[in-house]
């Protein structure tokens, strides 16, 4: 291929270089792609005449099988770590982030002196990094300027991390990101993520490695004929265990296998390619590729216009860019992880087939680059386009955009996000879908058979979603996502479809004394998750081609469950999801919930889909529902997860809602919360309580829930008085009821209640057996029947605080480990968690919090109907900082939160010096705890909303996130009810 038609060539990186350079290049580990795309800057700097030291982790023969030159020299050294896979799909994102705080914060002052001096000693002109943070700040104290080349920074991608599950490595973002900083400029390549911290940037066209043979000198090599079907399987690491089976493939094709291991045996479809393969002439000479999205993998399939199918991997931040860049070109379709790993390979092959792939921008971006490190090497200024500024505070929103995003906003990346250069085949600037007109015109489009909208703007909005998929505005536009080119073929639009709705909740009081049988307050937030759906027979319903190709190979027609979620995309979620509902069944009954649960947990990205189908599981279950026929369910939430704003429980609760309407199931809205609490705790695996269902489904605008969780008790909607109001504001720490720190708080709890019993017990026993002048002071004070019914309580919040303190508190541990708890007392009679036996669990705190919780909720309850005065409001705050308090005893705290409680406080502090009168009075951590969100209480008037406005300022000033905030009520699914609609066929013109 030569250099004018825009490929890789073997031309200098100048026709006549200056002099001959020193470049020290360093490369991150993480993955070959980076090395491959390396391997051609540096050819290019090689044929100048210039001299590359190469520093990294990746394998020494990588380099020397295609860079045969003295002028190469390889060094091995490893500086950062990239991202640690758990399996060679999903990345853990903790453990990545511990990894690099080993690799490069704890030996950082070392890695810098050694690094300066090394830079030094071979007298570098220039420092090239792909994309090693530290070694920038390196090159700066060695005086030496420094250049970085890549798709991503990965400041970018350890925030997400972060965010996910390692809140406290935080500082590791700030520190790459100040490293970047260093750096004089970045070569951005196609398919970029925001990279803010760069203080300039230039765009090179794709990196793209030449093609040594044609693809009838391939074919002819490995024994394939010209006209048969070929697949490569660049796959780059392998299920262990896994082994490929020759009915994977369509008849006659043959799939050419990269990596395999020397003693992994293969059918004889399936062809195994030497270690030393060179992968892009393999890839032009077949006919698709199957495999993991990565730069490498990308920017070839593109180059070469090779339809590629792959496989979602988990945290691999950079690839819904990478995705977006496919997409455009027609060059890529999905391959659900399900289906990947049982072989159910045939129709996304096929498919593959129909693509036309029609990438045409260059592909020269290696000599670009080398020639532009070159330009800077000696002196020249790289001028980087009039709009870098812009460019880079697009990148600042962006990141922020990410990592504060809502799901149920049907977008991937911002339809504005884009390259600016579309001459190297940058991002397309996406149009919006939804075009000009109201939301109210949309509704018309749908004939209302049951069902009140009830002024609701938010389901107005869910319609004029599901108008734009099917309406013709929708095939006529160009650019979709995923998950709405899903959509749009999910429903039959002649059939009637079921809505539901079912809003958030503000934790105002309880949290998490709800599983100990507290008092709670819940506020339904305005926020809801809509889910709309339809059930067809089997015979008539509308198949994905995937689910079409297993109907044919199970010889039948079964039922099957097919969900959409909107916004999956941005939580790093595959947008779809179906299954058989025969995969439910184990012979003639529902299959056990923990059989369920590994079901739903064989694909990380599709784990969401337990939310949803799980709730037809507990139907199938606890009600005896037997379905016969198909669905069809598409999710669409703006109850933002993991800010402890109850957004499961909205989703299970919608789910249910709707199904029971289609299928006609009378199920009362207290019934259903229950049973969606099983949701979450059978088929999840989540040990939560039940007061976020409940107030998700009985729950009514502006009133507070009143529930005793014993079960589920709604003593009463209280109405908020008109003088005072509630919010909620996120800490931007990433909440989970699935996390350790939850679990093992509610281990705690139970482990206290069970010591209590047991002590009450005791007392009864041992004073039962001996003579009345031998009874202890405890028992002739409270007599038997206290004491007895203190030995068979079922809610720890039962014990008034009175009697805990006299009787129980100096008897419980601050700590116990859990095999000593086992030997003593057995079971700690909670079902939904399990007592590690080598770990140690905190038990005063946690047994405490549930028990003076409750007196404070029934304190707080009376307090709302007194006199409106400051005093009032001032003891509800008052009451609301002792809860936040003592979940942090419980360690259930955050730093977030603690920050904006103290923003609170500072603020009604302050307002009491100047004048004696805050709007502010108090504020408490919400729900499960451990980051999320903070309920705030204060008057309801214009002062205090300035002032949530400014503790927003003051938090993102600190932190650099801005508190999403959550302000109004809306009704629960039970008030809602339900909508049965079907699309309004247009009418026909009179002649």
């Amino acid at each position: 291929m030569s250099s004018s038609d825009g490929g890789p060539s073997s031309a200098s990186a100048s026709a006549s270089p200056p002099r001959r350079l020193v470049f020290a290049f360093y490369l991150t580990g993480h993955g070959f792609g980076h090395a491959t795309r390396a391997i051609e800057v540096v050819r290019h700097l090689i044929a100048a005449g210039h001299e590359v030291h190469v520093s990294t982790a990746v394998p020494e023969f990588v380099f020397t099988a295609e860079l045969r030159s003295p002028r190469v020299h390889v060094r091995k050294v490893l500086l950062d770590c990239g991202a640690v896979q758990s399996d060679p799909l999903t990345v853990d994102p903790l453990a990545s982030l511990e990894k690099y705080h080993q690799t490069a914060v704890v030996p950082r002052e070392s890695i810098l002196k050694t690094e300066a001096e090394w830079l030094g000693a071979v007298k570098a002109d220039l420092v090239v990094s792909d994309v090693v943070p530290v070694v920038c700040r390196a090159a700066a104290d060695a005086g030496i300027r420094s250049v970085c080349i890549g798709n991503f920074s990965w400041d970018y991608i350890y925030a997400e991390y972060i965010v996910a599950a390692g809140y406290h490595h935080r500082s590791i973002v700030w520190q790459i990101a100040e490293d970047y900083s260093h750096c004089e400029i970045l070569l951005r390549l196609p398919g970029y993520c925001p990279m803010p911290a760069f203080r300039d940037v230039t765009d090179v066209p794709l990196v793209v490695r030449g093609l040594h043979k044609s693809r009838s000198e391939v074919r002819k090599d490995l024994g394939i004929a010209e006209n048969a079907k070929v697949v490569i399987f660049n796959f780059g690491g392998q299920p262990a265990g896994w082994k490929l089976k020759q009915e994977w493939l369509p008849d006659g094709w043959i799939c050419l296998v990269c990596g395999a291991s020397d003693s992994q045996e293969l059918p004889p479809n399936f062809i195994k390619l030497a270690k030393d393969t060179y992968t892009p002439d393999v890839m032009a000479a077949s006919d698709c590729m199957l495999g993991k999205v990565g730069y490498g993998t990308a920017s070839e399939a593109l180059a070469y216009k090779l339809p590629f199918v792959f496989v979602r991997r988990d945290y691999f931040n950079e690839e819904p860019f990478l995705r977006n860049l496919l997409e455009h070109y027609q060059n890529s379709i999905e391959m659900i992880r399900r289906d990947f790993l049982s072989g159910h390979w045939k129709p996304y092959l096929l498919r593959a087939l129909t693509l036309q792939p029609c990438y045409d921008g260059p592909i020269n971006g290696g000599q670009v680059a080398a020639r532009t490190l070159q330009d800077i090497a000696v002196g020249k200024k790289c001028v980087s386009d009039k709009f870098n500024g812009a460019r880079r505070l697009q990148d600042a929103i962006v990141l922020g955009y990410q990592l504060q995003r809502t799901p149920g906003k049907d977008v991937e990346i911002p339809d504005w996000y884009s390259l600016s250069a579309p001459e190297i085949g940058a991002h397309p600037i996406l149009e919006n879908i939804e075009k000009e007109g109201s939301a109210e015109s949309c509704c018309e489009n749908f004939e209302i058979l049951h069902g009140d909208l009830q002024g609701l703007t938010d389901t107005m909005t869910f319609f004029k979603s599901l108008s734009g998929l099917a309406g013709s505005e929708f095939k006529n536009s160009e650019v979709q996502s995923r998950e709405r080119t899903a959509a749009s073929v999910l429903f039959d639009w002649e059939r009637e479809i079921y809505i539901a709705r079912a809003p958030g909740r503000l934790d105002v009081m309880g949290g998490i004394a709800d599983y100990s049988g507290s008092l709670v307050l819940q506020l339904p937030l305005r926020e809801a998750c809509h889910v709309a759906i339809q059930r067809n027979h089997p015979s008539k319903q509308k198949l994905w081609k995937h689910a079409q190709a297993r109907q044919l190979e199970k010889e039948g027609v079964v039922p099957v469950v097919q969900i959409v979620s909107f916004g999956s995309d941005l939580s790093h979620r595959a947008p779809t999801f179906d299954m058989d509902l025969s995969d439910f069944m184990d012979g003639d009954k529902p299959i056990s919930y923990e059989k369920a649960r590994r079901f739903f947990c064989q694909d990380p990205s599709q784990k969401w889909a337990a939310y949803v189908a799980g709730t037809i599981l507990i139907l199938m279950t606890e009600l005896g529902v037997q379905f016969a026929d198909s669905m069809s369910i598409l999710v669409s939430s703006a109850v933002p997860e993991g800010k402890g704003v109850s957004s499961s429980a909205s989703v299970e609760v919608a789910t249910m809602s709707a199904i029971a309407a289609a299928y006609g199931l009378n199920i009362t809205p207290r019934d259903l919360a229950l049973l969606c609490q099983k949701v979450e705790n059978h088929v999840v695996g989540a040990p939560c309580g039940v007061m976020d269902q409940m107030t998700s489904a009985c729950g009514e605008a502006n009133k507070l829930l009143a529930m005793l969780c014993q079960p589920a008790e709604v003593k009463e909607l209280v109405t908020i008085p008109n003088h005072m109001r509630f919010w909620g504001l996120d800490s931007g720490i990433r909440h989970s009821v699935g996390g350790g720190d939850y679990g093992s708080v509610r281990i705690g709890t139970y482990m206290g209640r069970k010591m209590i019993k047991c002590a009450a017990s005791d007392i009864v026993l041992v004073s039962s057996a001996s003579d009345a002048s031998a009874r202890s002071n405890d028992y002739k004070e409270n007599g038997r029947d206290v004491l007895s019914s203190e030995a068979s309580m079922e809610y720890l919040c039962n014990l008034p605080p009175h009697r805990y303190e006299a009787a129980y508190s100096k008897d419980i541990p601050e700590i116990i480990t859990g095999d000593a708890f086992l030997e003593k007392y057995g079971d700690h009679n909670d079902m939904v968690t399990v007592i590690d036996p080598k770990r140690s669990y905190s038990v005063k705190a946690p047994t405490r919090h549930p028990i003076y919780e409750n007196f404070r909720v029934e304190t707080f309850k009376a307090l709302l109907t007194a006199a409106n005065t400051d005093e009032q409001l001032a003891a509800l705050g008052e009451l609301m900082y002792q809860c936040h308090y003592s979940y942090n005893a419980c360690g259930l705290g955050s730093d977030g939160t603690d920050r904006l409680v103290n923003l609170v406080q500072e603020m009604q502090h302050r307002k009491t010096r100047e004048d004696g009168s805050p709007s502010l009075f108090g504020a408490k951590i919400t729900g499960g705890g451990s980051g999320g969100s903070v309920c705030v209480i204060g008057k309801n008037c214009l002062e205090s909303t300035e002032e949530i406005a400014e503790i927003q300022q003051r938090y993102k000033a600190a932190t650099g996130y801005q508190p999403i905030l959550f302000d109004g009520s809306s009704p629960g699914a039970g008030k809602f009810g339900h909508l049965k609609i079907r699309w309004r066929r247009p009418s026909s013109p009179i002649a």
